[in-house]
């Protein structure tokens, strides 16, 4: 199943992209009398409890989707971050294995953890403001996990079934301010410095998560290209390691590092500037595209 949210009156609704269109689920909860977490916030807070009842909706849904009010075109939509409202937003360093190489750092023994806030986050085709206090901007094509159930201190074996499902993340750095300081927020979280999506897709659907094709273009240009083959750490590994210390719950966003290709690791610095489009793409999780834009 692929989630996603969009945005009608200001507000951010619930959708289900199906091979016939966007099913927008409170309306056709509401025309099929069915009682199903129809809101961006009720479906993140039960997480993987929220499936059966809106794989129903789906699966009685489409016979009848035909001429449907609630049958969206995708193309019409404005698309806002596949997973809104988050408690958590937690990101991993230096956890792959070519991209430690480029920006000249070992590999680490434990996985290296920060953190953004939910103001960085921003949809699909969302314009990403730049402060006129940041230069050294920076793209990263990252594999989130979405958290789908509460869990402390998981084993690493149970890890992956904790897992609601996956999403392309841009861990958009400002590497200035990043750098200033051993603590990185301050360079990881300006206002939409962490768009998501453009779907939420279900553990099911994706499978394995450390064999998956990561690629970034550029205004067109392919910058990165690798594959989650090359993490130090697994994303079971990671959400077991990040659960030792910490409660995680449905929702929670854990993003697990960028392949090399960054412009931090480039001889030649170029960085990101007014104007500029950055796609991302993890395997299987569709496009995401988002243009950066000076800010007043």
């Amino acid at each position: 199943m692929k989630i996603l949210t969009f945005r009608t009156n200001k507000k951010l609704k619930l959708g289900i992209k199906t091979e016939k269109g966007v099913i927008d689920v409170k309306k056709a909860a509401k025309a099929l009398k069915m009682h199903v977490p129809a809101t961006p916030k009720k479906c993140f807070s039960l997480g993987l409890d929220a499936l059966p009842a809106l794989e129903t909706l789906v699966a009685r849904a489409l016979p009848k989707a035909e001429g449907a009010r609630w049958l969206l075109n995708e193309t019409d939509l404005i698309l806002g971050p596949c997973v809104p409202m988050p408690e958590k937003i937690l990101c991993v360093g230096l956890n792959y294995r070519r991209h430690a190489a480029e920006s000249g750092a070992q590999i680490p023994d434990v996985p290296v953890i920060f953190s953004k806030f939910n103001n960085a986050l921003a949809g699909h085709e969302e314009t990403i403001p730049l402060p006129p206090t940041i230069v050294k901007v920076d793209y990263e094509v990252e594999l989130a996990a979405i958290i789908g159930k509460v869990g402390k201190r998981i084993p690493t074996e149970d890890a992956l079934a904790y897992v609601l499902g996956y999403c392309n993340a841009n861990d958009i750095s400002a590497r200035e301010w990043q750098k200033r300081t051993p603590q990185w927020l301050i360079g990881k979280t300006p206002d939409k410095f962490c768009p998501l999506g453009p779907y939420l897709v279900t553990a099911d659907e994706v499978g394995d998560p450390q064999q998956l094709a990561t690629h970034s273009w550029l205004n067109g240009e392919l910058r990165q290209n690798s594959n989650t083959s090359d993490m130090v750490f697994s994303v079971a590994e990671i959400i077991s390691y990040i659960s030792q210390v910490m409660t995680l719950k449905p929702g929670d966003v854990v993003m697990t590092g960028t392949p090399e290709g960054v412009i931090l690791g480039m001889k030649d610095q170029v960085w990101m500037k007014d104007g500029d489009e950055i796609t991302i793409e993890v395997e299987k999780l569709g496009k995401l595209t988002n243009r950066l834009v000076a800010e007043a």
